[in-house]
């Protein structure tokens, strides 16, 4: 077997791979949106729409809700912040500890009281949702969303364009397919879910999340690192050295 087809064989294990752990999780991000929507009458994950929702209630001057929405902003943010932390921290099965924490934040979300806007229930959920991005950051060195689909339909569109000027490479775009499919397959899953057993449908999502977590750690660690983008430390500058500094030197 030559050097050439040898890396084919481990690229196309390393996509296909990643590809069914994006459809995965994918699923349980659409599972808990949409249980988190009807739970909370917020988006968990869409934090475009929580924008436009948070500005909406500020112009209607109902403070109190927009407060809550731009909070939720914030704790999206932390999520995806200790989503890293973990993946790059806390163990190098970075896949399978940032799932772990998310199922952990399901579950305390589902034994915790939703009886207002400010409930505990709600911004766990949300962080959750940050948390996840972190588990996949990329395939092959093309960009994934897990919780959010627009930037996925963004890039299929201007595949499809780049397709009809006459660009044929389809790797690109064609993939953005999977993230939308699971988000959308798990967001109907959920709804139903939600509809029939209402806030203990977070119990089901958190024990699939736990599920997959356990399913990961079967994965090489060294394909859990290649989903993450490396980390880029700061280089400190060599000092130069002139003929003083040489000179000092020879005479010591």
């Amino acid at each position: 077997m030559t050097r050439q087809r040898r890396r084919g064989i481990i690229h196309r294990r390393r996509t296909t791979t990643g590809l069914c752990l994006v459809g995965a999780i994918s699923f349980i991000a659409g599972m808990t949106d949409a249980v988190g929507l009807i739970l909370s009458g917020n988006f968990v994950s869409f934090m475009t729409g929580n924008t436009t929702r948070a500005a909406l209630a500020f112009a209607d001057l109902n403070y109190r809700h927009a407060a809550i929405l731009f909070v939720a902003l914030w704790v999206f943010i932390l999520g995806n912040a200790l989503g890293i932390v973990v993946a790059h921290r806390v163990s190098s099965r970075r896949a399978s500890a940032v799932l772990f924490c998310v199922s952990a934040l399901l579950a305390l979300a589902a034994v915790s009281p939703a009886t207002a806007y400010w409930s505990a229930q709600f911004y766990l959920i949300v962080l959750s949702m940050g948390m996840i991005n972190a588990t996949v950051e990329h395939v092959e060195g093309l960009p994934i969303g897990l919780t959010y689909v627009t930037g996925a339909l963004s890039r299929f569109g201007r595949g499809i364009g780049r397709f009809l000027v006459g660009d044929r490479n389809t790797a690109g775009w064609l993939i953005q397919c999977i993230p939308w499919t699971g988000m959308a397959a798990g967001a109907v899953t959920g709804a139903f879910l939600a509809h029939e057993t209402g806030s203990d449908a977070l119990f089901f999502v958190a024990s699939l999340t736990l599920c997959l977590s356990l399913a990961t750690l079967m994965l090489p660690r060294g394909l859990q690192l290649h989903f993450q983008q490396p980390i880029a430390h700061r280089r400190k500058p060599v000092p130069l050295r002139t003929n003083a500094t040489r000179s000092r030197k020879d005479l010591a």
